[in-house]
């Protein structure tokens, strides 16, 4: 337990750049402290550069330092399994339906399967996926808004949250760090976990899209059990022995190799 203010304020940081980002409340019980002492001290560290504040917590000053893998790396890793996934998974989706397409490289693949689609309606909390989206010239985008994570291209927070809550939608399309048996889907990034339940409330059929390295895979934080999705698109690198164990959600997508 941290007893002099020096190590509170160390231990605070080493959660915030463990975690991603960490509610200022929770501070208050891990430490044993008011929440006064907790916001003189996130204001110090933000002072320091280490830290931002938002929405009673906060993220690592620099986006860099958090344990999300940026952006252009992860959309290198896995590519051709990635792409299978993406086009098995806009074959999906009839034209004139109405998705929600979650951050991530795999999911930015599914947007890049929907050229051939016509009259979409897609919202997304990615920038890049818009961007894919609109360069084809055949749906109409909505972006969520939000706090942007621009290693990622991510836009997280109360405003994206909101910005999902009211709607009803066809498909919801996620991604995921962790897709387990037991632990159901997870996420590194504590921050995009509200954001990924409101979208699984609002769609009428949820698929995971995330490549085979994935499944077995615990990361920090539960977004939900498996039971909550319609289907698990993954590629064929999956150890054939371990799929029956996901059930009938499971679709293995053959990969060019």
């Amino acid at each position: 337990m941290p007893q002099t203010p020096a190590e509170r304020r160390q231990a605070i940081l080493d959660q915030v750049r463990d975690s991603g980002y960490v509610r200022a409340v929770d501070l208050t019980t891990a430490l044993h402290v008011d929440s006064s002492t907790i916001r003189r001290d996130m204001e110090r560290l933000e002072r320091a550069g280490l830290i931002r504040r938002m929405h009673g917590g906060a993220l690592p000053a620099d986006p860099a330092d958090t344990i999300d893998t940026p952006y252009e790396v992860r959309r290198s890793q896995h590519l051709a399994e990635k792409t299978a996934i993406g086009t098995a998974a806009a074959a999906l989706v009839e034209d004139g339906q109405t998705l929600l397409i979650d951050n991530g490289s795999t999911a930015y693949q599914v947007a890049a399967a929907l050229g051939d689609h016509r009259g979409l309606t897609v919202v997304t909390n990615d920038l890049m996926v818009a961007m894919c989206l609109r360069n084809q010239g055949v749906h109409q985008v909505h972006v969520t808004g939000g706090l942007l994570l621009d290693t990622v291209f991510t836009l997280v927070g109360p405003t994206a949250t909101r910005a999902v809550e009211d709607l009803h939608v066809d498909w919801a399309f996620l991604g995921a760090e962790g897709v387990d048996v037991e632990a159901g889907v997870t996420n590194i990034n504590v921050v995009e976990i509200p954001l990924k339940q409101a979208m699984i409330a609002a769609a009428r059929q949820v698929a995971v899209v995330a490549d085979s390295s994935k499944l077995g895979r615990r990361s920090l934080a539960t977004v939900c059990p498996l039971d909550d999705i319609d289907l698990v698109i993954t590629d064929d690198g999956l150890d054939p022995d371990e799929r029956a164990a996901y059930g009938p959600a499971l679709h293995c997508v053959p990969v060019a190799r």
